[in-house]
């Protein structure tokens, strides 16, 4: 049992010391992120994404038709 209270003092003791002395520690203030811009390629990558979609369930299914 003194194994655990002295174990237990260790852990104490540091917490303590992590208590103090953590919070002294701050990171740099970093300079905010500029506003996001759209100039409209994103859009049309979404477009085209969603083109690529049909053409793709398209040709599924058109081969599968052919298959039976």
């Amino acid at each position: 049992m003194a194994v655990t209270r002295i174990s237990l003092g260790v852990v104490a003791v540091l917490v303590l010391l992590f208590a103090i002395f953590l919070p002294s520690v701050h990171p740099q203030n970093l300079a905010p992120a500029p506003a996001p811009t759209s100039d409209g390629t994103s859009i049309d990558q979404g477009i085209a994404y969603v083109l690529m979609a049909v053409a793709l369930v398209l040709t599924y299914l058109i081969h599968s038709a052919d298959m039976s």
